[in-house]
């Protein structure tokens, strides 16, 4: 470890300490609070977006639980939290919208708390409508400063008065940060933030900043922690996985830091998203094929099949190197699935890129496909391009999409009917006694079980094949 690396850790444990505690602080305030009601204080904390979201949703959740706060599923709370997503313009407009109704509940609970923070919070605008039109807000921040939380909160606590705190970037990764995990059997692990990508139609580089990634050691440290918890399949998240380690003061390979991963007693299962298709090396399929570890998936978005469209989007890669690179992964892993991203009536699409578009699906044999018209975003390249496609004309484009890659999802998924496979069972479903888990292939399987079997690894005979999904059979030994 460099001299730069130790300082860099002794400031993060500084940090670490720090926040540890305004935690105490907070508690004390928060049990006089409760002493004064008579009752706990409840929190209600709703996550819009990615898994990257749902990740730092779980450390809020558990600054949270320490302060001395108990979640609960209704907003009649006194604290709601809104973990916000703005990758699309809805989802901002479901933000806004939902802010009404909890307007109507703060008239009838002046002391009720509301705190808003994430990607949403990131643009300029967003803040100064929050300000404006929404005075009753109480927190507001961001995605560079999850880690002050509890001095935020703690502020907060003492204040009438709008808190808003927004950073435009940061290098700094504050570590071992309390968590409430929403699976005790598995769990997502932040292996790097940010993303320099710039793609032309996205706005995440804008609100989660540049690339850093987590140092190896910490990561290995996390993940042995999770292991010896009880958690037995792992998901390392980044807006662009393959590119971890390249801000590292000693560079490390994503395929590195997964042999690190490998050894790690009680880890049964790792998974990794996303994987950007301009950064994925030779290495990384080595590495993917002789583990026994790293499932048989892989999510590689393709977007569009156009190499003009491709190249207008700044995605850095054409239709023959995306080809290549699955004909290459298919090679070394044969059983592989995979997954894609598509976005459907993209600025200047002609129906000539569409066909090629449609030609890569037919190619690729994806398991299935998250197939998505082009919504403009503004502050985006994109949104100011020309020749943007009419939407009559983008929905029968999308439908088309949409029927091929359900028939050949439905032709590749099927190709497991009549095999026993291992599932991890992760919850009961809608329908009462029936369960829902995952092939080391991602496949979701529904099956007749019983709570006993959650967070468990059993052997279920496939059935019938439903397209994305399967029916099956618990073997008789299980």
């Amino acid at each position: 470890m460099t001299k730069e690396s130790q300082k860099t850790n002794t400031m993060t444990a500084e940090e670490t300490a720090r926040q540890n505690s305004f935690i105490e602080l907070a508690k004390t305030l928060t049990a006089q609070k409760s002493n004064t009601l008579g009752r706990p204080l409840t929190y209600c904390l709703t996550t819009f977006g990615c898994q990257m979201n749902e990740k730092q949703s779980e450390v809020v959740a558990g600054i949270m639980d320490e302060i001395g706060y108990h979640r609960q599923d209704n907003e009649e709370a006194d604290v709601v939290i809104y973990n916000t997503c703005t990758v699309r313009e809805n989802a901002n407009l479901k933000v806004y919208g939902r802010l009404g109704h909890l307007h109507s509940l703060k008239d009838k609970n002046p002391d009720m708390k509301i705190i808003l923070f994430g990607c949403m919070m990131q643009e300029p605008h967003v803040v100064e409508k929050i300000k404006k039109t929404y005075p009753f807000v109480n927190l507001v921040f961001g995605t560079h400063n999850i880690f002050k939380f509890a001095e935020l909160f703690y502020d907060m606590q003492q204040s009438e008065q709008q808190i808003v705190d927004i950073w435009e970037g940061t290098d700094q990764i504050v570590e071992d940060l309390p968590t409430e995990r929403n699976y005790t059997f598995k769990s997502g692990v932040n292996i790097m933030f940010g993303c320099n990508n710039f793609c032309s139609y996205c706005i995440v580089p804008y609100v989660r900043g540049r690339e850093r990634s987590r140092e190896p050691e910490a990561i290995v440290k996390e993940v042995k922690r999770l292991a010896a918890d009880g958690v037995s399949e792992v998901m390392l998240l980044g807006q662009n996985v393959n590119s971890y380690g390249k801000t590292l003061e000693d560079p490390v390979t994503f395929a590195q830091l997964l042999e690190m991963l490998e050894d790690i007693e009680g880890l049964k299962r790792i998974r990794f998203m996303t994987s950007h298709p301009k950064d994925l090396s030779d290495e990384l399929i080595a590495t993917m094929a002789k583990s026994k570890k790293i499932c048989h998936h892989l999510h590689l978005p393709l977007q569009s099949g156009s190499s003009r469209i491709l190249k207008v989007m700044n995605r850095r890669y054409d239709k023959e190197k995306y080809l290549d690179l699955v004909d290459r992964i298919r090679t070394a892993i044969p059983d592989i699935s995979l997954t894609t991203d598509i976005i459907v009536g993209f600025p200047g699409e002609t129906e000539e890129d569409f066909q090629e578009t449609l030609d890569v699906v037919a190619k690729c044999g994806y398991d299935t496909a998250f197939t998505f018209l082009y919504s403009k975003r503004s502050d985006t390249p994109a949104a100011a391009m020309e020749n943007q496609v009419p939407q009559d004309v983008a929905k029968e484009r999308f439908n088309r999409l949409l029927a091929l890659v359900q028939q050949e999802g439905r032709r590749r998924s099927s190709r497991f009917e009549g095999s026993v496979q291992e599932v991890l069972v992760e919850e009961e479903s809608k329908e009462k006694g029936i369960f829902t888990g995952r092939t080391e292939y991602n496949l979701l399987v529904h099956f007749p079980g019983n709570e006993s079997l959650l967070g468990k690894y059993v052997r279920v005979h496939l059935d019938e094949c439903r397209g994305f999904y399967y029916l099956g059979t618990l073997e008789e030994n299980e």
